[in-house]
């Protein structure tokens, strides 16, 4: 049985390594046991990260008062542009930061973009993929073409790295990246077709200006049914290279392009560690270790209440997007995003994303494909 950390003599550097297994071990279904690790991340991210500390004391916080989620002031995104958030424990080494692996979100030139600096690859590694097998099965059993031409244009991209360590851990001669080579990616497709594997799926993950374009060309896509296995995952993004699009209106056009019954989506962004994951219809589905909070628009401090504690009879009501991310451990795991949601009624840990408070440089997690 998990103690609670303030009561054992641990010393800040095993509290974290505690902390970190219990992140690791954590199940999907645990509400309870995901409560209770939230809060303990909390007051050892209160503790231990200056940024964080900070922004507390300001809001007059008393982090041992805080009783349930609920209650955790979440930090404002945008301090990732202007400070390094990071949670070190006292008795820890610290290495510099141009020793730490950092992710660094797209802007055009002369906009301040955010950073993420994670001490803990290993952990990223361990938690994105737990995520991704737990909603499409083991990574083993895929071949993965990447379309992410922005992404792989620069050398700092979280959603690279990612993808870079699951094509990785397909071991298959098929799986790669594609930046521009469409007529690659679609030969790689068609001998996949020709010869089917039973047994594998077929990841096409792509951005979503380069997965419409490749869509929109003249290519006969009619080998794709062929391809009953094959998941098409959009990203995101736009970045002014067309003209905006609703998620819908993007997922009409690859579906009726491609042939494939529905369009996956991804929702992650450079200031988080986790992932959550929609099969299709836009309802993405939180996972082991991301919660999603909503919040008031008009007062960032009050948390719209969950599903189950609305009136059956109750609107749809739209928030802010507040997430948990325990996966930043080592950064902050409370993050007041520019994303503006619904919680999706009958689908538990369900959430829909449906806009922005403005014109953030987030990837992969809008309504507007911007």
């Amino acid at each position: 049985m998990n103690k609670p950390l303030s009561t054992l003599t641990l010393s800040p550097s095993s509290i974290r390594h505690e902390l970190r297994n219990r992140i690791i071990r954590l199940a999907a279904t645990d509400r309870s046991g995901f409560d209770s690790l939230t809060l303990a991340v909390f007051r050892y991210q209160a503790a231990f990260n200056p940024i964080y500390s900070l922004y507390l004391k300001y809001l007059n916080v008393q982090p041992e008062k805080i009783r349930t989620i609920a209650q955790i002031p979440f930090l404002p995104i945008g301090f990732f542009k202007q400070h390094p958030i990071l949670t070190r424990s006292s008795d820890e080494a610290r290495p510099s930061l141009e020793d730490l692996l950092t992710f660094e979100s797209s802007g055009t030139t002369g906009v301040v973009t955010s950073r993420h600096f994670v001490s803990d690859p290993v952990l990223y590694d361990t938690i994105s993929q737990k995520i991704f097998e737990t909603r499409y099965g083991p990574l083993d059993r895929f071949h993965i073409l990447a379309l992410l031409p922005s992404y792989l244009e620069r050398n700092n991209s979280s959603l690279v790295y990612m993808v870079q360590r699951f094509i990785q851990k397909t071991n298959s001669a098929f799986s790669g990246f594609f930046l521009h080579n469409t007529a690659d990616l679609t030969a790689a497709l068609q001998e996949l077709a020709a010869h089917p594997e039973p047994d594998h799926n077929i990841l096409l993950i792509g951005v979503t200006f380069a997965l419409l374009d490749w869509a929109e060309s003249d290519t006969d896509f009619s080998f794709l049914k062929s391809l009953p296995r094959l998941v098409v995952m959009e990203t995101g993004g736009m970045k002014g290279r067309r003209q905006e699009l609703l998620r819908e209106e993007v997922h009409d056009l690859l579906t009726a392009r491609l042939g494939v019954s529905a369009i996956h989506s991804e929702y992650g962004m450079t200031e988080l560690l986790s992932q959550a994951y929609s099969t299709g219809d836009g309802v993405f589905q939180m996972s082991p270790t991301l919660r999603v909070l909503l919040r008031d628009v008009n007062d960032p401090f009050s948390i719209l209440p969950l599903p189950d504690d609305q009136p059956a009879s109750a609107t749809r009501l739209t928030g802010g997007i507040n997430v948990i991310d325990l996966a930043n451990l080592d950064s902050c795991s409370f993050i007041e995003t520019q994303d503006l949601g619904q919680y999706e009624k009958g689908t538990p840990n369900g959430f829909r994303v449906i806009g922005r408070f403005d014109n953030s440089d987030i990837r992969g997690c809008n309504l507007m494909v911007i």
